[in-house]
């Protein structure tokens, strides 16, 4: 039975099958994982699972805004809000004239 068995599996790798047909297996291995490799990246990034992409998209704060958030917050004095903001609104004329 087994002598049987072996020149069966031997044609089988070694009969009809060619270095063209190797080629073309080889080739639709690569593109099917490729596909694969492709549309998870898509689901993850059209489901919005990626933190970064979303960083990306939000607007930033001006200067002017993070000075009276932090005020709000509490984090800085009255005294140096004013200090600050005459700063930031003296660079902002400054910019203006330029």
């Amino acid at each position: 039975m087994i002598a049987q068995t072996i020149p069966l599996a031997d044609t089988w790798m070694h009969g009809d099958w060619g270095w063209g047909w190797m080629s073309l297996m080889m080739l639709m291995m690569v593109l099917f994982w490729g596909g694969i490799i492709v549309g998870i990246v898509w689901l993850v990034r059209s489901a919005g699972g990626a933190p970064w992409t979303h960083e990306r998209s939000m607007s930033r704060e001006t200067p002017l805004e993070i000075l009276d958030r932090r005020f709000a917050e509490g984090e800085i004095s009255e005294e140096d809000y004013r200090a600050r903001r005459e700063v930031l609104a003296g660079r902002r004329a400054a910019a203006g004239t330029a």
